[in-house]
């Protein structure tokens, strides 16, 4: 191989790569966010001020986990229009799950721009895709 050649990176790969960077970075605040005192009377305080109960609030969390967990295996397998569509609208929605759901924490402020920063890449790689297997 020539030094000047350089394999091109897959875009499915690119993507779903992304994702896994995305969902361990939640999971990692998720983890120190267990280690704030008063952690639960935050969640009460939400449920309260949105109307959702707590449970409610959780099914949410959980849902919005499993579409980053979804990504990372859609990535790879849907066909070039449809997964760029969908890593398009899924970036976008995690990324306001992010930010509407943030806390002032140091740790969540600088993991979920972090977060942000690669799905801006997911929505940049995706809008930007052209297919090559036409």
């Amino acid at each position: 191989m020539n030094a000047n050649t350089t394999k091109k990176l897959d875009t499915k790969v690119l993507l779903s790569t992304l994702w896994i960077v995305v969902m361990i970075n939640m999971l990692k605040a998720d983890i120190l966010s267990l280690f704030i005192p008063a952690m639960a009377e935050e969640l009460a305080r939400t449920s309260a001020s949105t109307g959702a109960s707590i449970p409610q609030l959780m099914l949410f969390g959980a849902i919005m986990g499993q579409l980053g967990i979804a990504m990372i295996i859609l990535s790879r397998v849907l066909k070039y229009e449809i997964n760029r569509w969908v890593n398009i609208v899924a970036g976008i929605v995690t990324i306001a799950y992010i930010w509407v759901g943030m806390t002032t924490y140091p740790h969540y402020i600088f993991i979920a721009t972090v977060e942000t920063l690669c799905l801006l890449l997911v929505v940049w790689f995706a809008w930007k895709w052209r297919n090559s297997e036409i």
